[in-house]
């Protein structure tokens, strides 16, 4: 078997998760870590018997590819010296903390023929796995996403830490620009805003209301989608979906379905059932990074690209700086 030689770039929280991920990936060797914290590259190294490397330029040395588990703020910086050495990289979300850095990264990789996969974990969450077989055409998504205090994100506003992965959901599902961004936040207890509620708008009339906090007592990470003859309420923390639809009154279904009676008269009647697709039992995590995996040994596009980590900053950074605007006006 063919297998990919990476390395671990930032060995904290995520990066520790990283490491124990690749090691558990049949067509993954994982050559090493890395971490600017010697106490930290240390005690990871050790707690998972893998090599640790002296500095970044010594692990490209010994890898094809990359994943970047360190600070917002250093991820351009590492990515791009790692492109630069010809490596793969997975890095974790957000692509970049500036538009014209992510922009640059992309270009570079354009260039160089390699791939980027942004680490955008709640594409994979097993609740939205769980809807792959409907067809989602969504005109309004209503996105609630709130955690208790943690100082680890805190670097940078709650839009980028928190709310930017129902962002990138939300621009995979609806399948159009966006026109116009309303938005409003404060920052409560960091420096940077903690709390923000987004209405994005796109050209087909569909609408987004985005709410993301990191001040809250409760976690709360669910999604609600609102379309033609459909509702599909997804929960990313229990990973479960749940469909409510109306369908033709003689119409077959395929998986098992509650009906709640039937509206309409003749060649209109319709029922409503209530659906809960089969929950995949995947991890998240590990599942990304398989998919970048095989993505680099196949030499095809990786599920969540460069350029969709890229589009989903943007739309980020005009939430922020309409944040922003709206103090100033105040």
């Amino acid at each position: 078997m063919t297998k990919l030689k990476i390395g671990v770039i930032g060995t904290g929280h995520l990066g520790k998760l990283h490491t124990k991920m690749f090691q558990q990936i049949s067509n993954a060797e994982l050559a090493g870590i890395y971490d600017s914290n010697p106490d930290n590259l240390s005690h990871v190294s050790k707690e998972f018997n893998t090599r640790a490397f002296g500095s970044v330029n010594e692990l490209l040395e010994n890898v094809d590819a990359v994943s970047i588990a360190v600070t917002t703020s250093e991820h351009f910086k590492v990515a791009f010296q790692c492109l630069e050495s010809n490596k793969h990289v997975f890095i974790e979300k957000p692509i970049t903390s500036l538009i014209i850095e992510g922009e640059k990264l992309v270009s570079l990789a354009t260039d160089k023929k390699l791939f980027i996969q942004v680490g955008h974990i709640e594409r994979f969450n097993p609740a939205l796995l769980a809807v792959e077989e409907y067809i989602i055409q969504p005109m309004f998504i209503q996105s609630d996403r709130l955690a208790q205090f943690n100082p680890r994100g805190t670097d940078v506003a709650v839009v980028l830490d928190l709310m930017i992965h129902d962002i990138d959901i939300i621009l995979s599902l609806i399948k159009s620009e966006v026109s116009h961004i309303d938005a409003s936040g404060v920052a409560v207890v960091s420096d940077n805003i903690d709390i923000a509620n987004a209405r994005i708008q796109f050209v087909n009339g569909a609408v987004a209301n985005v709410t993301a906090s990191r001040i809250s007592q409760k976690k709360m990470r669910k999604m609600r989608l609102f379309q033609k003859d459909n509702y599909i309420s997804l929960d990313f923390i229990a990973g479960v979906a749940e469909v409510y639809r109306l369908v033709s009154a003689e119409k077959q279904l395929l998986t098992p379905a509650i009906s709640f009676g039937e509206i309409g008269v003749g060649d209109k009647k319709k029922r409503v059932i209530y659906e809960q697709p089969e929950i995949k039992e995947v991890n998240a995590l590990k599942y990304e990074l398989e998919l970048f995996v095989n993505s680099v040994l196949e030499k095809k596009n990786p599920v969540v690209t460069g350029d969709d980590g890229l589009r989903a900053l943007k739309v980020a950074e005009i939430i922020i700086e309409k944040i922003e605007e709206s103090k100033v006006n105040v």
